[in-house]
């Protein structure tokens, strides 16, 4: 399964050792992580800046998911789809690299449910889907 990651849910893995941090290990150990630089900018500043992650951890981090992650391409989205425009970067990552699921905490995503046939699911959604699938 192909599956984007909001920076939200990434952030919430390594901030704490949840839901979120078992959901980045299963995207790690049997689908395809698909991310983008947008995303990995905001989880660098996120966890620099909000959660204080020391930054050799952080670059750390950031070469880890890069290693581990596919960056994916973008497509064209309509402004009208999400009632907040920063997240329209988001939603053109799932449509243009193909995803199967856009897993987010951010209601404004949560809100849409579906992007051209794309679940749009919340962490605990996304795992109980896989687990019974």
């Amino acid at each position: 399964m192909r599956v984007v990651l909001d920076s939200n849910v990434i952030v919430a893995a390594y901030a704490t050792h949840g839901l979120c941090h078992s959901l980045l290990e299963l995207c790690f150990v049997g689908h395809t992580l698909i991310t983008s630089n947008d995303i990995l900018e905001e989880v660098s500043d996120k966890l620099q800046n909000k959660i204080r992650v020391p930054p050799k951890t952080v670059k750390d981090i950031l070469l880890f998911l890069k290693k581990t992650a596919v960056l994916g391409h973008l497509a064209p989205i309509k402004p009208e789809v999400c009632r907040d425009p920063d997240d329209l970067r988001i939603l053109a990552l799932a449509v243009g690299s193909n995803a199967d699921c856009l897993v987010s905490g951010d209601k404004d995503l949560l809100v849409i449910g579906r992007i051209q046939g794309i679940p749009i699911l919340t962490p605990r959604e996304f795992y109980t889907r896989l687990q019974t699938a």
